[in-house]
């Protein structure tokens, strides 16, 4: 290696080899082939303020692809979306899939790319930080910004990556081209070790940051300091949860020097450092006149009912561009594909337009986790009957939710106003897509899912395959026509971190600590609130069987799960979620359910038909460490079970 580097010439005397633990190292050589422009040199890439700006944006290139079926885990790697088991000519690649149907291992793991591509981009971010120093024609303000932007990245690295694996190798600096072949064998740093550095990072950068960004047309996605704080308090709160405090399944989990990458005592304290932290990133995004968005445009064609426009705030807090409640959106991530994915031909005129998939398909437990229309447990609401696959017939009074006269399930009856607007169902009015006039209700569009209708399952490479749609992802301007590339769709980047998911983060590590009641629920409330609902208080007091649930902290617990659970329901969280409460366990061994989508009428479709049943054991909270990197480097122990 030092031969070849040589070759290159005496002005790469600077450059430092970048530690990538699939392989150990790469050569500067390997390295320059992705330096922009094809920059020869480090020198010359950091020797103008232009140059050093690529350099920035490469810094940035390594985000994960969040949103992307085919390659976040989040998306198809649990239980919260199902797909088609093998289709025959497929719209995107299902290996994330195979996660969810328990076929991961550790000889060629799935997602295994955010193991390399991560720790490339930490390697970059070093060489930046190393650098841009010498940038000749950068202001003293803007390096200190910059540097602080790509300090974050590193930050948000490392924490992806522990989120997967667990205790990882922290990776600080790069390493000299000299380095010792013993100093590329790096261990695996311990769990609390790693939430550290993590932390260690964020606060070197987040007050260096600009509060709001002043050039939207251009920098709408760079790091800010409501983005940096508020990702603070997501990193305590995931650090301060069960399946990285105080984890006893993780017991022999250590390296082969004997150090233990898992403290087996639970820490309090923990929780106490991630109520300060959220509480701080809370005042900073109002100091940038963040709130919680609803549905107010500047103009609208037709004058909506309340009802709608609840429905248009849920819907539009996703869907909508850097609204007043997006904290930070990862523009690496454009939501297109997913969106065909999502959307049945509601505008049954053109059932054949071949862009147009439909294919993400929600289970009915996820159906049945939103709430009742008084903001309870369906299984709890005491006005509520429980059978929910009595048929039942659409009224007017429903028409804004269900096609008037349509027979559908009592499951589909009386929910919350998030129900509607995330999901699609048989006789499920889908508002927009052309028709926005909901005074209207008969001329609005609606799901016709059964066997023989427009929407039911007739073709192996489109289709649900439980009933339901994901109408989240989906933008209510986006139309429909009957040519090949006749679906015009609204394209929005991928929300990472909105203020309705601080909120509920703030209200769990409060609970958490032992705070009050009334401390506690009310950010819930406040969610609850532009969800239409009542605050937990008033609905459990008068409608849930349930009623003294949270005036206990493991009753609130339980609460602001499901809250987060369904206000989040589809954004990638639930996948995280489960696993850093330990409740993945529970929840994907449940079978996976749907309607019985081969049937052509109400009394034979509404019945509960098994897809799947899921498995999930221990060992599948963390990723398996590639089998290659252990051969490589034996000081990488794998996880357990792998």
């Amino acid at each position: 290696m030092k031969q070849r580097f040589k070759i290159l010439g005496n002005k790469t005397t600077k450059c430092l080899l970048g530690l990538t633990l699939f392989s150990i190292v790469f050569s500067c050589s390997k390295y320059l082939d992705v330096v922009p422009d094809n920059v020869a040199t480090i020198e010359n890439a950091f020797a103008l303020r232009a140059e050093a700006q690529k350099y920035l944006y490469t810094c940035y290139s390594y985000m994960p692809n969040d949103g992307d079926p085919s390659s976040d885990p989040a998306i198809l790697g649990g239980d919260e979306i199902w797909a088609l088991t093998d289709p025959t000519f497929p719209e995107f690649n299902h290996s994330m899939f195979q996660i969810a149907k328990g076929l991961q291992s550790s000889s060629s793991p799935y997602a295994d790319g955010n193991w390399t591509n991560l720790y490339k981009g930490l390697r970059d971010c070093n060489i930046f930080l190393e650098n841009v120093g010498s940038v000749p024609d950068l202001d003293d303000e803007e390096k200190k910004q910059w540097i602080a932007e790509v300090t974050f990245l590193k930050a948000y690295y490392h924490f992806y990556l522990v989120r997967m694996y667990g205790p990882i190798p922290l990776i600080k600096t790069n390493l000299p081209i000299d380095a010792d072949v013993n100093e590329v064998k790096v261990y695996r740093e311990s769990v609390d070790s790693c939430f550290k550095y993590i932390v260690q990072l964020i606060d070197e950068a987040k007050d260096e940051l600009p509060l709001i960004i002043d050039n939207p047309a251009k920098m709408l996605g760079r790091i800010t300091q409501p983005i940096a704080y508020s990702f603070k308090a997501k990193v305590l709160v995931t650090a301060a949860s069960p399946l990285f405090n105080g984890n006893n399944d993780q017991i022999t989990l250590k390296n082969n020097n004997g150090t233990q990458l898992f403290t087996q005592e639970q820490s309090k304290s923990k929780w106490d450092s991630a109520v300060v932290a959220a509480k701080q990133a809370i005042d900073i995004c109002q100091q940038a006149g963040m709130k919680l968005y609803t549905y107010n445009p500047e103009f609208q064609q037709y004058d909506l009912t309340d009802t709608m426009r609840v429905q248009m705030g849920i819907r539009n807090v996703f869907t909508e561009r850097w609204n007043s409640e997006i904290i930070w959106a990862n523009t690496q991530s454009i939501a297109s594909l997913i969106q065909r994915l999502a959307t049945p031909n509601v505008d049954h005129r053109y059932i054949d337009n071949p862009r147009i998939i439909y294919e993400l398909a929600p289970p009915i437990k996820i159906a049945k986790e939103f709430y009742s229309d008084h903001g309870v447990p369906i299984e709890e609401d005491k006005t509520r009957s429980h059978n929910e696959l009595a048929l039942r017939d659409a009224t007017s009074k429903d028409n804004l939710y269900i096609k008037q006269g349509y027979t559908t399930a009592s499951l589909n009856f009386n929910r919350e106003p998030r129900y509607y607007a995330n999901l699609g169902f048989d006789g499920g009015i889908w508002y927009g897509q052309g028709r926005y006039d909901d005074a209207a209700p008969d001329d609005l569009f609606y799901v016709a899912a059964k066997k023989t209708q427009p929407n039911g399952k007739v073709q192996p490479d489109k289709g649900s395959v439980t009933g339901y749609f994901v109408k989240k992802y989906v933008h209510y301007q986006n139309t429909q026509g009957t040519g090949v590339n006749d679906y015009t769709i609204t394209t929005y980047p991928w929300p990472i971190m909105r203020l309705a998911d601080l909120y509920l983060l703030y209200a769990e590590a409060l609970n958490e600590t032992g705070a009050s009641q009334d401390n506690v629920l009310e950010y819930v409330d406040k969610v609850r609130e532009r969800a239409g609902l009542k605050g937990v208080k008033y609905s459990w007091d008068n409608y849930s069987s349930n009623a003294s649930e949270y005036s206990t902290q493991n009753g609130r617990r339980n609460i602001i799960q499901q809250e987060r659970l369904i206000e989040l329901a589809f954004e990638g969280q639930r996948f995280w979620d489960l696993r850093r409460w330990k409740r993945s366990i529970i929840e994907q061994n449940k079978s996976i359910t749907g309607w019985d989508i081969e049937q052509s009428t109400a009394n034979f479709y509404y019945r509960n038909k098994n897809v799947f049943n899921q498995h999930f054991g221990l060992k599948d909270y963390f990723w398996p460490i590639n089998d290659n990197n252990i051969l490589v480097n034996p000081n990488l122990v794998q996880n357990i079970g792998w």
